[in-house]
Formats: structure tokens, C-alpha cells, sequence
């Protein structure tokens, strides 16, 4: 299928669950994907399931709760592949339980 042959995507929270997920799908469809969290060893677990079927990843340990995680994520990905065609951002920060959306305030971001 190849519907993203040759475009970069980078992953945030691709460790597991729907992140994981994105990150096979985008390989099969021929992305090469920049894979972040914080759990490195399960990150590279999910890249050795993409590497089976000849998919390209690259592992970035990234907390983005951390100021310069982010932007060091973004420089990894930039100095390997020139580019960044795609980006989910699929990792949450939760301290404490969930608000509906409208309730959730600056404050709380902070």
C-alpha cells in the first residue's frame, strides 16, 4: 500500500497502546518513524516488531514533561532524515485524574 512511502513521522508515546499502534501502521505504510517516551526498553521493543516486516525506526527516550526533551526529539529526527512530515503527539503528562475538556483550565496545564 506505501501511502507513506518516504515520509518521516514522528510518534510521541509510541512505547504502547495507540502510540505503538500508529507507529507499525505508519512503518507498514512505509514511513520511516521517530519513535518517542520515556520507557526506552519497551520503545525498543516496539522498533524490533517494525524491523521483522523491514520497517525504518529510530528510538528517541523523550519526556515531554521536560522542557528540552522536545526540541532534542525534534533535533534527532532532523539530523537523521532532513525532515518532518507527520506529527502525532499522543503522549500525556497526567499528574492526577481526568477533567471533561471544557473544564480544564490553564492553570491546570500549568
Amino acid at each position: 500500500m506505501n501511502r507513506l512511502a518516504d515520509k518521516v513521522a514522528v510518534v510521541t508515546g509510541a512505547n504502547s497502546g495507540v502510540g505503538a499502534a500508529v507507529s507499525r501502521l505508519f512503518a507498514a505504510e512505509g514511513a520511516k518513524v521517530v519513535m518517542s517516551a520515556r520507557r526506552a526498553e519497551a520503545l525498543e521493543e516496539v522498533a524490533a516488531q517494525i524491523a521483522e516486516f523491514g520497517g525504518e525506526t529510530l528510538v528517541v527516550p523523550t519526556d515531554i514533561s521536560k522542557p528540552d526533551d522536545p526540541e532534542s526529539l525534534m533535533s534527532a529526527a532532523m539530523e537523521r532524515y532532513g525532515r518532518i512530515d507527520v506529527l502525532v503527539n499522543n503522549a500525556g503528562v497526567l499528574e492526577s485524574g481526568l477533567k471533561p475538556i471544557d473544564r480544564y483550565t490553564d492553570e491546570d496545564l500549568d
